[in-house]
């Protein structure tokens, strides 16, 4: 397609948007009400911030609100030191910086957690706010740095999977059915979709053959009256929805809310002017991807179109 950058450019823009808006989380821990709330005021502009009043109560938010990128916990506090609530965080949150405030020369529990890897810096109380506002910055730079180093390595490795796999289809024997299940299996672990659908098209139709995968195990096909896929095969273009509840063209659709579907993109499958079917991505909850993951989705695509046509022509 002549204008396939631009739709990758216009989807990109979609998530990029989203990406800059969002701020991010951390955790302020102390058991002194006034500088629980002086943390609060100190970093809201910049962060999203959470707050808790114990170890305790920290460890039951970070169940409910998931990954932070800092948390700055005082040392010591009732029922659980600081040392000892940040190292119980390490195992389920690996890449979250850690900052200790303490206002006592508690040195042999601040070695010992900063030779572990729990604390990335410890504060001494009363804290100078430039000083620490300076030093959650860099945490959170440090933080940045780690999820960026994480994901592309998680992506490397998604690629090279995704690649076999889309290798292994080209020369094997199976059923068609057979290939645009695996293809739809790699591309849901791929890009961490919650289902898949690739599904043929004759005469700009949709046919029954198709393959589907899901995190569930189960997969309801609506694409025949989903108005993303109508229009995605209307126009030979990538449509796509990031945030289907706030869309009210979408957000009543019955086929949506049964299948808890909060984010589709759907690309269209053509080679070499021909189009072959469509690969839908589905996300139970409202969706980002970075600009690397959509041009491998882009650059996937034409494989599977590579693919499908050479299966189709055997």
């Amino acid at each position: 397609m002549d204008n396939t950058n631009l739709e990758i450019e216009q989807v990109r823009s979609q998530f990029s948007s989203r990406e800059r808006a969002k701020k991010l989380k951390i955790l302020v821990v102390d058991d002194e009400p006034d500088n629980l709330d002086l943390l609060y005021r100190t970093f809201r502009r910049d962060f999203n911030v959470l707050k808790a009043d114990s170890g305790v109560n920290a460890l039951q938010l970070l169940e409910q609100e998931g990954e932070v990128a800092v948390i700055i916990s005082d040392q010591r506090m009732p029922e659980m030191k600081g040392t000892e609530f940040l190292s119980r965080t390490l195992p389920q949150f690996p890449d979250t910086v850690r900052i200790i405030l303490t206002g006592f020369t508690d040195i042999e529990d601040l070695v010992e957690a900063i030779n572990s890897g729990q604390v990335f810096k410890y504060i001494t109380k009363p804290w100078d706010s430039g000083e620490l506002k300076e030093v959650v910055q860099r945490a959170a730079a440090t933080y940045d740095l780690l999820k960026h180093r994480t994901e592309e390595l998680r992506r490397a490795n998604a690629q090279m999977q995704l690649l076999t796999v889309l290798v292994e289809v080209t020369q094997a024997a199976s059923s068609i059915e057979e290939i645009l299940t695996s293809i739809a299996k790699a591309f849901s672990e791929t890009f961490a979709a919650d289902g898949c659908i690739v599904q043929l098209i004759e005469e700009n139709t949709l046919v029954a053959t198709q393959g589907a995968y899901s995190v569930t195990g189960g997969v309801e096909n609506w694409l025949c009256e989903d108005p993303l896929a109508k229009a995605a095969i209307a126009t030979a273009q990538i449509q796509s929805c990031l945030n289907i509840p706030k869309d009210p063209n979408l957000n009543t659709l019955t086929h949506y809310q049964a299948a808890g579907v909060q984010a589709h993109l759907i690309i269209p499958i053509i080679y070499p002017q021909q189009m072959l079917g469509v690969l839908s991505l589905q996300w139970q909850k409202p969706c980002n991807l970075r600009e690397d993951e959509l041009n491998l989705i882009h650059l996937s695509v034409q494989l599977v179109a590579i693919a499908l046509s050479s299966s189709c022509s055997r």
